[in-house]
């Protein structure tokens, strides 16, 4: 039999080795160890809302407007080419061509409406009905756990509906004026996916663990508690990706994370303490950068707490803690201590002449007289070191709290289920609260409004706050929005604490030093063409 060249070459592809097909993609694949994956152990942007969450779903889910975390905080077209005002209420979005979803479809207006709508994010039966005027669609089954309509609440409090215009238009329509929508847009509560992906998945919570989003690099392999691995996507519409694989390996222990960045088996380490920067530094080919992010680190009340109803021993709390001496001690010097829970890149919204409460261990013992407390323990339910340097920052605030009498006890907690749960006493535990886009409804209200988890979970919740939260949320006049931000500043860290400001987040990451990549402005970690290089 004479041999064709159509047959020498098929048998040449049968019988090549393995390595010899894949040495094709000469492009780099990297460990990244963290702390954590996942709070809820599902990869849902609109489930796992959380600092640990946020590292990773940007490399794999986009909305219709990015924010630039590298560079000036501004927002910019993503899964939108572009967007325009039609009023107070409503956002027309052009969709970018040549988009497509890690399943290869094509991204389209019916995809935005989907990924809006009651199958995906609030959830199925009576309230989708009333909501949307129309029972649930082929996903109907598949409900969301409760968490999913109610970060959508509090993230879209005035949502109405999406509308297509044409196959490529679709116009966002709010109940109620807001001027903070393409803000709200941009967060990873709204990012795009496959409705045709959602309608395959078994469950919901099969389609959690391995979302279809648009973004640069796909889920192939998520292993709750253990492991993440993203590969390129290279039909991505911002071109191939320069990357071939990102495996993010859940490492608790700080001192395994560096020594396996030291020994070569990751390439970047996260959650870096400041005091072990010299470790990673001592080594000529590692570096440590990060810095301040759009995030503050904070410590919260549940004022049915029997002390804890008094705004006095709350007050007393907040006097109580020497945040400069937190900053001073864990942080050597490399965050600050904020102006309350707000941000100067809100503009002029920012309250720049605001102060938290001072540290001030007289007035803290004169509250605590005239609350009324007699030295009952007070729960502080804590993680061990969820938050970089937890724990070291737990134990000052009890000794703080301990000079002027009040009697904290640490409570050990394994998840934030267990500290959430109301299962015996809530009384204080830790939180961090971001900020999303620039303007104050993205952290405040978001986290302590009437939709917010704090007021949600039956903590704390203040009917003058509810009522200015709506005025924020909904005003178009800026002054009156500006008025009631202080008030509900005034509110929230001074008359009626529903949390204590502790200090600005600052977020360090270990690495190679050859490779040349920059940290973001907040949690995500960036792996585009854009941020990624070699040095020497």
């Amino acid at each position: 039999m004479r041999l064709t060249r159509r047959m020498a070459l098929t048998a040449a592809a049968t019988t090549l080795p393995r390595f010899a097909i894949a040495q094709a993609d000469q492009r780099p694949a990297i460990t990244v160890a963290v702390q954590k994956l996942a709070n809820s152990n599902v990869l849902e942007p609109l489930r796992e809302q959380s600092n640990v969450g946020t590292r990773v779903s940007g490399s794999f889910s986009e909305s219709l407007i990015d924010i630039d975390w590298i560079g000036d905080l501004a927002l910019r077209p993503s899964l939108a080419e572009s967007w325009r005002r039609i009023d107070h209420s409503t956002v027309e979005f052009t969709l970018r061509q040549g988009a497509r979803f890690h399943d290869g479809r094509p991204v389209t207006a019916e995809d935005v409406v989907f990924s809006f709508g009651p199958e995906r994010m609030w959830g199925s039966g009576d309230q989708s009905r009333n909501m949307f005027g129309a029972a649930p669609g082929r996903s109907q089954g598949k409900a969301p756990p409760p968490e999913v309509p109610a970060i959508a609440r509090r993230a879209y409090p005035g949502f109405e509906k999406f509308e297509i215009v044409d196959p490529r238009t679709v116009r966002w329509v709010n109940k109620t004026p807001d001027v903070t929508l393409e803000g709200r847009l941009a967060r990873s509560i709204g990012v795009i996916m496959s409705q045709a992906a959602f309608d395959a998945a078994p469950s919901w919570l099969d389609w959690a663990r391995k979302p279809v989003g648009t973004g640069p690099y796909r889920v192939t392999e998520f292993r709750p508690d253990q492991s993440l691995t993203l590969v390129a996507f290279d039909d991505h519409w911002g071109g191939r990706p320069p990357l071939r694989q990102i495996r993010f390996v859940e490492v608790p222990e700080v001192a395994s994370r560096i020594n396996m960045l030291l020994s070569g088996e990751a390439d970047f380490a996260c959650d870096i303490p400041p005091d072990q920067i010299t470790t990673v530094q001592r080594s000529a080919r590692h570096e440590v950068v990060g810095g301040a992010v759009m995030n503050h680190r904070i410590s919260v009340f549940d004022k049915n707490q029997p002390a804890l109803r008094s705004p006095l021993l709350r007050r007393a709390m907040s006097h109580a803690v020497d945040r400069q001496s937190i900053v001073d001690a864990l942080w050597d010097r490399r965050t600050q201590v904020p102006k309350g829970l707000q941000f100067e890149f809100y503009g002029t919204m920012f309250l720049r002449d605001w102060e938290v409460p001072k540290y001030d261990l007289a007035e803290a013992r004169r509250l605590v007289r005239e609350s009324g407390y007699r030295g009952e323990p007070i729960p502080y339910r804590l993680l061990n070191n969820y938050y970089t340097a937890q724990v070291p920052t737990a134990q000052i605030l009890v000794e703080g709290w301990r000079q002027v009498g009040i009697n904290v006890a640490i409570e050990m907690r394994e998840n934030f289920p267990q500290v959430l749960s109301n299962q015996g006493q809530r009384g204080i535990w830790d939180w961090s609260n971001s900020a999303t886009f620039n303007d104050p409804v993205s952290s405040l209200p978001n986290n302590h409004g009437p939709q917010g988890q704090q007021w949600q979970v039956g903590a704390w919740r203040n009917d003058e706050f509810g009522r200015l939260s709506e005025v924020l949320d909904s005003s178009v006049d800026h002054d009156e929005r500006r008025r009631a931000f202080q008030r509900m500043m005034v509110i929230a860290e001074r008359e009626d604490p529903a949390y204590i400001v502790l200090h600005q987040t600052t977020n360090l990451t270990a690495k190679r030093k050859d490779i040349a990549w920059k940290p973001a402005q907040s949690f995500f970690m960036d792996f585009t063409a854009a941020n990624w290089g070699r040095r020497g």
